[in-house]
């Protein structure tokens, strides 16, 4: 190192002569020297050259021509490493860069954007470094009348620096969209580019800025007519990408309409021929995850996307090669590519999802498409997180298929993988595979058993203690589907695993979707007359107990009928009646939700007093006694007068019961 910096001592040296031409002199000599040349840049950050450069930038007495070298040479400087760009953050170049904007000299302004915009676009700086101080995004948009330079850099750094939304409403509220607008017709095609990437990120994800965007017009000419001019094949690659995605933006936030004929006849093909072998690796990325991103919640996108360009085919090359045999002549491509080719997977996972998201004829041609269940367990167990993720999702899609879990699920025993994602991943990765294990352990999938029998049971009850409430759902929610129709030992395993004390706890959760699940689940539970009995004679205190609770509670209508009919369901019991019949409080509860206003929860307090009359069941004469005393008969013959056919042929079956 000695020797190699030694050569370049001089050029420090000169940064300290007293003849400002010297040093002016010396500042052009070195910006010649590390223009493309990362070792001279490094050498001459070691030998402490940033620290003097910034002090002579900020030096009133500096010429202009002298701060406007100075902040040439720091711009080649960021130009280099990661590690440059952190040197140079931690001399706070930011600051004195954002204070060199207040010269009234365009061309030292400039300069110093152009370093600005080096610096930002950098992974290394922290985005908020903009922001701190309020005047600074102001003063940009004041600049960006003052020249095509000032315009394509300022464009650039605040679609570096605009990450979500807090930073999108700060830009939003300082007159991003009126002033940047008309940028997008600028005679210099890098100012358009600047300008149509500033409203991709600033439309994405936010509805505010999207429901603007639709009605600003430049020249007479509506914003999405511009996207759309510039979505044509012509105009270059990253131009139609970045257009299709500020449409995209704008109709999922309803501020276009799914079926404007801009997204059907120009963004959708436009996206979809973005995934074609042709295209660049990082073109078909991103083509493919807009693509998935814009047909994600509409079923009619998603048919009409899949029947463009043979697309479910296409597809499949993205887990073949990573580039096109025509690209492979570059070997530096080759290298990128094949060091990239996880993110062609995770776009294709992605994109498959969004298209089988619905549409039952589309899951079984994405399944039919060649290996692709292998390719999906594969992406189970990659080791990029955003690849499992992207799998898990795309198995999720393809579960909601009922045909699909009973075969091609089943052959390639999806469920060893999807449970081997689930010991200890990340929640996002696990609420995604904890509902495609709720639709693996529905009644007709045959993955139910062989899933019980790995510890799944343990595994979802830990589920449903868990703090992020999309886990707790789906852990009861795969508890309540394999409850369903099970036999006894299951019934009686999930009721060890889970405890009374968290059933209480999921029963008194604030969630309602919590609450609904854990009502479902005991309604399974309590399903066949031996189990009903076997599990209110070991559980029957805290379940009565939880009833009563809930039929107390302040909730809503289906709440409660979920209630009732767990109930009527005990009511079905032959030893379990009897818990009912000695419990005067829920008896009178019975008779209260018989005369309630709603319908359903008449219907089901019905099924109850149905259930406990029964004639050819022991005891039902002392039953049906004590429930005349009560007034039940009388309510029976007011209802079965109603005008509600469900509820009076109800009434009438019951008051049969008492006449036989």
């Amino acid at each position: 190192l000695q020797e190699v910096t030694a050569s370049s001592r001089h050029y420090v040296d000169r940064l300290f002569d007293l003849d400002p031409q010297k040093v002016l002199q010396g500042v052009i000599d070195m910006k010649n020297a590390v223009i493309g040349n990362n070792k001279q840049k490094a050498n001459l950050i070691v030998l402490g050259a940033v620290p003097r450069l910034l002090y002579l930038l900020q030096q009133e007495t500096s010429s202009t021509e002298l701060r406007t070298e100075c902040a040439v040479v720091l711009g080649s400087l960021a130009m280099g490493t990661e590690n440059n760009v952190k040197s140079l953050l931690d001399c706070h170049i930011i600051p004195a860069l954002l204070q060199g904007l207040l010269s009234p000299d365009l061309k030292f302004i400039e300069a110093c954007l152009r370093c600005l915009r080096t610096i930002f676009i950098s992974p290394v700086t922290p985005e908020d470094l903009l922001y701190t101080d309020a005047t600074v995004i102001s003063h940009l948009m004041a600049l960006l009348s003052r020249s095509r330079y000032t315009q394509e850099y300022i464009c650039q750094i605040f679609s570096h620096c605009c990450k979500g939304p807090d930073h999108q409403t700060i830009l939003f509220n300082h007159g991003a969209v009126q002033n940047i607008a008309h940028l997008l017709v600028s005679t210099s095609y890098k100012v358009r580019m600047q300008a149509l990437k500033c409203f991709s990120v600033l439309a994405f994800e936010n509805p505010q800025v999207s429901m603007t965007l639709v009605n600003v017009s430049v020249d007479g000419e509506l914003l999405p007519q511009i996207f759309v001019k510039m979505l044509q094949r012509d105009k270059p690659i990253e131009m139609q990408l970045t257009s299709a995605k500020c449409l995209t933006s704008m109709c999922r936030a309803g501020a276009i309409r799914t079926d404007d004929p801009c997204i059907i006849l120009k963004t959708l093909p436009c996206l979809v021929r973005m995934c074609s072998k042709d295209r660049l690796l990082e073109e078909r990325v991103e083509g493919a995850e807009t693509l998935a991103y814009l047909i994600e919640t509409d079923v009619e996108l998603q048919r009409m996307a899949s029947i463009t360009d043979h697309l479910i085919v296409m597809l499949a090359d993205y887990f073949k090669y990573p580039s096109s045999v025509s690209a492979i002549t570059d070997i530096k491509r080759l290298d990128h590519d094949l060091k990239h080719a996880h993110e062609l997977r995770q776009a294709a996972f992605k994109l498959y999802a969004s298209l089988g998201a619905n549409d039952e004829d589309i899951r079984k041609k994405i399944i039919e498409t060649e290996n692709m269940m292998d390719r999906i367990v594969n992406g189970l167990s990659e080791s990029s997180i955003k690849v499992r993720l992207a799998a898990v999702r795309c198995l999720h899609s393809l579960s909601r298929s009922v045909q699909q879990l009973r075969t091609s699920f089943q052959d390639h025993a999806v469920w060893k993988p999807l449970m081997k994602v689930l010991q200890n991943a990340p929640n996002e990765i696990l609420v995604v595979a904890s509902s495609t294990l709720c639709n693996l352990l529905l009644e007709f999938s045959p993955s139910k058993e062989p899933i019980l029998e790995s510890g799944a049971i343990e595994l979802l009850c830990s589920l449903t203690q868990s703090e992020n409430l999309a886990l707790r759902v789906n852990g009861i929610w795969a508890l309540m589907n394999m409850a369903f129709q099970a036999e006894q030992k299951i019934k009686s395993d999930i009721l060890r695993g889970l405890s009374t004390e968290q059933l209480f706890q999921l029963l008194s959760d604030s969630d309602v979707n919590v609450l609904m699940k854990t009502l479902g689940l005991l309604r399974n539970l309590l399903s066949t007359r031996p189990h009903i009995d076997h599990i209110m004679s070991t559980h029957g205190k805290q379940i009565m107990q939880a009833v009563t609770l809930i039929l107390e509670g302040e909730h809503n209508i289906e709440v409660k009928e979920q209630t009732l009919c767990i109930l009527a369901n005990i009511a079905d019991g032959t030893t379990a009646k009897e818990l009912i019949m000695t419990n005067d409080d829920i008896l009178q509860k019975i008779k209260y939700y018989m005369s309630h206003s709603n319908a359903k929860l008449q219907l089901a307090a019905m099924f109850c007093i149905s259930n406990l009359i029964w004639n050819e069941e022991e005891g039902s004469q002392e039953r049906q006694d004590k429930l005349r005393d009560m007034g039940i008969v009388d309510i029976l013959h007011k209802l079965s007068q109603s005008s509600d056919p469900n509820l009076c042929d109800k009434a009438k079956t019951a008051l049969q019961q008492y006449l036989a």
